[in-house]
C-alpha cells in the first residue's frame, strides 16, 4: 500500500474521507482552500498533516485525491497555474472524487495524460455518513491497472467498489445515481404529503414501507428526518441542483428528456430560492417545503 497520499478538499466529504486513510496509518498531506472549516479538524485529529499549499502536499505524493466542488473547482485544484499538476512528479495517480461530469472527467484526463501523469474519476455516493463510516459507493473510470492499483486505499474509504469502464465512465454512472437520488426524493415527499393528508404519522409510513418494495436509501435515511423536521444538510440541495445540470449537459447532444428529473430539479429550484435565496443550503430532504411552502 502506498505510504504518501495527498488529500486536496476537506469538506463534509473530504474531511472524513482524509480521516479514514490517516486512521489506517497512511502518511497524508492534506490540503483545503479555507483552513476554519470542520472538516480540516477532522482530518487533523485523524493523524493527517494539514498544510497550506498545494504544492506543499503533492510534491512527494504518490497518489492525490481530490474532492471539491464544480467543474471549475477541479480543473484549478488540479490543472491551475498552482495546481496539483504543477508541482506532482511524473507518474503519479491523480485520483478525483468529485462530481464533474464525464466530458469534464475525459478532459482533465487528456490533459494530465499530456503531463505524464495518470487519472481516474471516482465519484462517490453515500453522504456524509458514508463518508464518516467508510462505507462509500466508489464508481471509477480509468485504466484498470491503476484501479487495482489504489483499489486498497477506495476500500479503506468505501463498501462498494466498481471499475466502470475508461475515464469518465464513473461520473457517467454516478449522474445516474443523482438522478435516482432525486427523483427518490420527490417520491419520498410526496409519500409524505399523502401521509400527512391522511392523518398518518410520517415515521410510521416510513417505518412500514422501508420494509416492502418501496424500501430505499433515501426513505430510511431522509424520511425520518423530514419527520422530525431535520433539513440540516448531509448533502446539501445547491450540490444536487449542480448535478442535475451536469446530467443535462451530459444530454444535450442527443436531445433526450428525463422528465421525471426534471420535475425534481424544479422543486429543488423552489426550495433554493426560499429564506431570501439561501434554501439551497438545506440537505436535500427539504425538498418537502416544496411541497408545503412553494404554492406546489
Amino acid at each position: 500500500m502506498h505510504k504518501q497520499i495527498a488529500f486536496l478538499g476537506l469538506g463534509m466529504m473530504g474531511g472524513p474521507m482524509t480521516a479514514n486513510l490517516a486512521r489506517s496509518g497512511l502518511q497524508v498531506m492534506a490540503w483545503n482552500r479555507t483552513s476554519d472549516r470542520p472538516g480540516v479538524e477532522i482530518a487533523a485529529s485523524a493523524g493527517a498533516q494539514v498544510v497550506s499549499s498545494i504544492q506543499e502536499a503533492v510534491s512527494s505524493a504518490e497518489v492525490i485525491f481530490t474532492c471539491v466542488g464544480d467543474v471549475p473547482d477541479v480543473e484549478a485544484v488540479i490543472l491551475g497555474p498552482e495546481g496539483a499538476a504543477a508541482f506532482a512528479q511524473p507518474g503519479t495517480l491523480v485520483v478525483d472524487m468529485s462530481t464533474i461530469g464525464p466530458v469534464a472527467a475525459r478532459k482533465i484526463g487528456a490533459e494530465l495524460q499530456q503531463r505524464q501523469l495518470r487519472f481516474l474519476d471516482a465519484p462517490i455516493s453515500g453522504g456524509d455518513i458514508g463518508a464518516q463510516k467508510g462505507t462509500l459507493v466508489i464508481m471509477v473510470g480509468g485504466d484498470e491497472q491503476d484501479f487495482t492499483e489504489c483499489k486498497p486505499l477506495f476500500e479503506i474509504m468505501g463498501k462498494t467498489i466498481r471499475l466502470c469502464g475508461p475515464v469518465g465512465s464513473g461520473q457517467a454512472v454516478k449522474l445516474c445515481n443523482q438522478v435516482l437520488c432525486a427523483v427518490n426524493i420527490m417520491s419520498l415527499c410526496e409519500a409524505i404529503k399523502l401521509a400527512e393528508q391522511q392523518e398518518i404519522d410520517p415515521m410510521l409510513m416510513v417505518e412500514v414501507c422501508s420494509k416492502g418494495a418501496a424500501g430505499s436509501w433515501a426513505l430510511s435515511n431522509l424520511g425520518p428526518k423530514i419527520a422530525d423536521a431535520d433539513l440540516a444538510p448531509g448533502f446539501a440541495i445547491k450540490h444536487l441542483l449542480k448535478d442535475l445540470r451536469l446530467v443535462r449537459e451530459s444530454l444535450q447532444s442527443s436531445g433526450q428528456i428525463l422528465p421525471g428529473m426534471d420535475m425534481a430539479d424544479r422543486f429543488l429550484q423552489i426550495v433554493k430560492e426560499l429564506d431570501g435565496g439561501i434554501g439551497g443550503e438545506l440537505g436535500t430532504q427539504a425538498m418537502i417545503r416544496a411541497y408545503r411552502e412553494g404554492g406546489s
